[in-house]
């Protein structure tokens, strides 16, 4: 069974230290739509983070 992850969207955004509940509240809600939400930590900008919605 292969499972691919189309990309939707991806920005880039300040990064703040309550970020990641929000990515965690949208994936708990919107996984059974078949969507998945990332963040990660731009390695070039320590205060930018970089937000990418998926979809399953």
């Amino acid at each position: 069974m292969e499972s691919k992850l189309e990309v939707l969207s991806t920005i880039k955004i300040e990064h703040s230290p309550d970020l990641y509940k929000v990515v965690d509240s949208l994936n708990r809600t919107l996984k059974h739509q078949d969507l998945m939400f990332g963040l990660a930590l731009d390695r070039n900008a320590q205060n930018t983070a970089i937000f990418t919605i998926y979809r399953t």
